[in-house]
């Protein structure tokens, strides 16, 4: 077993988002659509414990789904 199998990461893939009132989410029913902030085209972000490290493009083909790194995020000098 290597050092890092046992590491836990949190991977996150932000393809958009939007701010609603509290109000608005309880009256949702199913199928309603939520406007996100971002069009199809924008990247999508990707974050490694809440950390930007990636953008990319999501890929669909068929009932598969996956996302192409289209950019490494360079990390900022402190």
């Amino acid at each position: 077993m290597s050092a890092v199998e046992g590491i836990k990461v949190e991977l996150e893939f932000v393809l958009g988002s939007a701010k609603l009132p509290i109000r608005q989410i309880l009256k949702m029913s199913r199928g309603a659509m939520i406007p996100l902030g971002q069009s199809h085209e924008d990247p999508t972000r990707v974050y490694v414990n809440n950390q930007l490290v990636a953008k990319g493009k999501v890929i669909v083909d068929g009932d598969q789904m996956s996302l192409e790194i289209t950019e490494v995020v360079k990390k900022k000098a402190r």
